[in-house]
């Protein structure tokens, strides 16, 4: 699993798999708020229907500080 976050965008990505190919993320499930209504999750899944990563909006509000510190930037 790892970790990266985009500072500008507030947003971090979660890769569930070990890596993920360019297109292998061929389904989204979208807008799912968060409680509170302080950010949203995307999640990805392949063409198994396998859940293989996750995007968080508004991160810094939903996830703990330490997450968002010791994730990598995406570039």
């Amino acid at each position: 699993m790892r970790v990266t976050y985009d500072a500008e965008a507030n947003a971090a990505y979660i890769t569930i798999a070990d890596e993920i190919p360019a297109g292998a993320a061929t389904q989204q499930l979208h807008s799912i708020a968060t409680p509170g209504g302080l950010g949203e999750i995307i999640l990805d899944f392949d063409d198994d229907n396998r859940l293989i990563g996750l995007e968080v909006l508004n991160a810094r509000l939903v996830l703990p500080e330490n997450v968002i510190k010791a994730a990598k930037d995406p570039a």
